[in-house]
Protein backbone atom coordinates (compact mmCIF):
# COMPACT_ATOMS: atom_id res chain seq x y z
CA UNK A 1 0.00 0.00 0.00
CA UNK A 2 1.31 3.39 -1.13
CA UNK A 3 1.08 5.64 1.95
CA UNK A 4 2.27 9.16 2.64
CA UNK A 5 2.63 11.28 5.57
CA UNK A 6 1.55 15.01 5.17
CA UNK A 7 3.83 17.02 7.49
CA UNK A 8 3.41 20.45 9.00
CA UNK A 9 6.77 21.81 10.96
CA UNK A 10 8.06 18.27 11.31
CA UNK A 11 4.14 17.25 12.96
CA UNK A 12 2.20 14.47 11.37
CA UNK A 13 -1.32 16.24 9.93
CA UNK A 14 -2.57 13.55 8.07
CA UNK A 15 -1.84 10.22 6.43
CA UNK A 16 -3.15 9.26 2.93
CA UNK A 17 -3.58 5.83 1.35
CA UNK A 18 -3.91 5.79 -1.93
CA UNK A 19 -5.36 2.95 -3.76
CA UNK A 20 -3.49 -0.40 -4.61
CA UNK A 21 -4.16 -4.12 -4.71
CA UNK A 22 -4.50 -5.84 -1.55
CA UNK A 23 -3.82 -9.47 -0.82
CA UNK A 24 -6.30 -11.55 1.33
CA UNK A 25 -6.46 -11.33 4.85
CA UNK A 26 -6.43 -7.62 7.83
CA UNK A 27 -4.30 -4.97 6.37
CA UNK A 28 -4.43 -1.85 8.80
CA UNK A 29 -2.17 1.26 7.41
CA UNK A 30 -1.80 3.21 10.84
CA UNK A 31 0.75 1.90 14.26
CA UNK A 32 -1.10 -0.05 17.12
CA UNK A 33 -1.05 2.65 19.20
CA UNK A 34 -3.23 5.07 17.05
CA UNK A 35 -6.85 5.69 18.72
CA UNK A 36 -8.57 5.79 15.37
CA UNK A 37 -7.43 2.34 13.10
CA UNK A 38 -7.47 2.68 9.07
CA UNK A 39 -7.17 -0.50 7.11
CA UNK A 40 -8.76 -2.84 4.41
CA UNK A 41 -10.07 -6.41 4.12
CA UNK A 42 -9.87 -8.71 1.39
CA UNK A 43 -12.56 -11.70 2.55
CA UNK A 44 -12.51 -14.71 0.15
CA UNK A 45 -15.92 -16.08 -0.91
CA UNK A 46 -16.93 -18.76 1.76
CA UNK A 47 -14.65 -17.03 4.41
CA UNK A 48 -16.29 -16.66 7.80
CA UNK A 49 -16.24 -14.29 10.34
CA UNK A 50 -17.04 -16.12 13.86
CA UNK A 51 -19.11 -14.01 15.83
CA UNK A 52 -16.85 -11.72 18.24
CA UNK A 53 -17.10 -8.73 20.74
CA UNK A 54 -15.04 -6.16 21.63
CA UNK A 55 -13.87 -5.49 25.14
CA UNK A 56 -13.87 -2.14 26.46
CA UNK A 57 -10.85 -0.32 27.12
CA UNK A 58 -10.12 3.17 29.01
CA UNK A 59 -9.38 5.25 25.59
CA UNK A 60 -6.77 8.22 25.88
CA UNK A 61 -8.10 11.80 25.51
CA UNK A 62 -7.13 13.46 22.16
CA UNK A 63 -7.20 17.31 21.87
CA UNK A 64 -8.50 17.14 18.16
CA UNK A 65 -10.91 14.60 16.66
CA UNK A 66 -9.55 12.77 13.99
CA UNK A 67 -11.44 11.84 10.59
CA UNK A 68 -11.25 9.55 7.81
CA UNK A 69 -12.32 10.75 4.37
CA UNK A 70 -13.01 7.91 1.22
CA UNK A 71 -13.30 8.96 -2.39
CA UNK A 72 -15.34 6.27 -3.87
CA UNK A 73 -16.68 8.52 -6.50
CA UNK A 74 -15.12 11.63 -8.39
CA UNK A 75 -11.97 13.79 -7.51
CA UNK A 76 -11.36 15.44 -4.44
CA UNK A 77 -8.16 18.17 -3.82
CA UNK A 78 -7.57 18.60 -0.19
CA UNK A 79 -5.58 21.78 0.94
CA UNK A 80 -3.39 21.47 4.11
CA UNK A 81 -2.09 24.74 6.57
CA UNK A 82 -0.65 25.53 9.40
CA UNK A 83 -1.68 26.75 12.32
CA UNK A 84 -1.57 30.50 11.10
CA UNK A 85 -3.81 29.36 8.33
CA UNK A 86 -0.91 29.25 5.39
CA UNK A 87 -0.97 26.45 3.05
CA UNK A 88 1.39 24.44 3.23
CA UNK A 89 0.88 21.05 0.88
CA UNK A 90 -2.04 20.15 -1.15
CA UNK A 91 -2.70 16.51 -2.83
CA UNK A 92 -5.31 15.21 -4.93
CA UNK A 93 -7.40 11.90 -4.23
CA UNK A 94 -9.40 10.00 -6.53
CA UNK A 95 -11.67 7.04 -6.77
CA UNK A 96 -10.09 4.62 -3.64
CA UNK A 97 -8.11 6.66 -2.14
CA UNK A 98 -8.35 7.23 1.62
CA UNK A 99 -7.00 9.75 3.66
CA UNK A 100 -7.17 10.02 7.75
CA UNK A 101 -7.19 13.73 9.18
CA UNK A 102 -5.24 13.56 12.30
CA UNK A 103 -4.73 17.14 13.20
CA UNK A 104 -4.24 21.07 12.00
CA UNK A 105 -6.36 22.43 9.62
CA UNK A 106 -7.70 21.50 5.89
CA UNK A 107 -10.19 22.08 3.18
CA UNK A 108 -11.01 20.40 -0.12
CA UNK A 109 -12.24 21.62 -3.44
CA UNK A 110 -14.04 19.32 -5.91
CA UNK A 111 -12.89 18.88 -9.29
CA UNK A 112 -15.90 16.98 -10.25
CA UNK A 113 -19.00 15.71 -8.49
CA UNK A 114 -17.32 13.49 -5.62
CA UNK A 115 -18.97 10.66 -3.84
CA UNK A 116 -17.03 10.68 -0.11
CA UNK A 117 -17.52 8.76 2.86
CA UNK A 118 -16.25 10.12 5.97
CA UNK A 119 -15.86 8.20 9.60
CA UNK A 120 -14.56 10.21 11.84
CA UNK A 121 -14.92 10.26 15.75
CA UNK A 122 -17.76 11.63 18.16
CA UNK A 123 -19.38 13.32 19.75
CA UNK A 124 -20.21 15.80 16.56
CA UNK A 125 -20.76 19.43 17.91
CA UNK A 126 -20.74 21.90 14.82
CA UNK A 127 -20.01 24.72 17.13
CA UNK A 128 -16.29 23.05 18.02
CA UNK A 129 -15.48 23.43 13.72
CA UNK A 130 -13.38 26.63 13.58
CA UNK A 131 -13.20 28.23 10.51
CA UNK A 132 -11.02 31.23 8.68
CA UNK A 133 -13.65 34.20 7.58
Amino acid sequence: MNVEDILSNGTLVAKIFYNQPIAPGVHFYVENESTLQVGKQLRLKGEQIKPHRHLSIKMCKEETLKEVLYIEKGSVKINFYNDDWKEINSRVLRPGDMVLLIKGVHGFEMLEETVMVEIKEGPYNPASTQRKV
